[in-house]
């Protein structure tokens, strides 16, 4: 999940993240940033997230581990 690690600093636009990191804390959390990662999600994972279930991992590694979950249980 480095890949997937990586792609967050990107979207949320930082030098660097800690899985620790609330999401609510980051300057760029927002409702498109939401759509970022639930697009990130289905276009390079091929998993479906929700909106509500992004806001219930509640922090970057949260995050990480959400996809990780959909993607054992798409298998």
């Amino acid at each position: 999940m480095d890949e997937l690690f990586g792609q967050l600093v990107e979207l949320f636009e930082v030098e660097s993240l800690d899985s620790n990191d609330n999401l609510v804390d980051l300057d760029m959390w927002d409702s498109l940033t939401q759509l970022s990662i639930i697009a990130l999600a289905e276009e390079n994972y091929g998993i479906t997230v929700s909106a509500a279930e992004l806001r219930d991992a509640q922090t970057i590694g949260g995050v990480i581990g959400l996809f990780e979950h959909k993607k054992k249980s798409r298998v």
